[in-house]
């Protein structure tokens, strides 16, 4: 079985990961809104997500106000994917149903 990958299972990161696995594209503003979270602390996670290449920043501007789109990579959906069956993995095992 392959281990948890430490930077998408930090709580929060694991949220904004879901999200962009869902939505397809969010938001600094509604990353914020669902999340409950500040401003640093959202962009440190971000950041670490897009440091890694989880993630993709665009950065536009509507009339005069900038506005932030966040997406999944290729490879952020990979390793999104890859954790979500990990955790399916350890669910197996923990009800007993390892090779089934």
């Amino acid at each position: 079985m392959k281990r948890l990958d430490p930077l998408i299972h930090e709580p929060l990161r694991l949220q904004i990961m879901s999200i962009l696995y869902i939505d397809e594209v969010s938001t600094f503003n509604n990353f914020k809104i669902q999340l409950d979270t500040t401003d640093g602390n959202l962009s440190q996670h971000l950041r670490k997500l897009e440091d890694a290449g989880y993630i993709r920043v665009e950065k536009t501007f509507e009339g005069r106000k900038p506005k932030t789109y966040y997406y999944l990579t290729k490879k952020g959906r990979e390793k999104y994917l890859e954790y979500i069956k990990t955790i399916e993995e350890i669910l197996k095992i923990a009800r007993g149903e390892r090779g089934k």
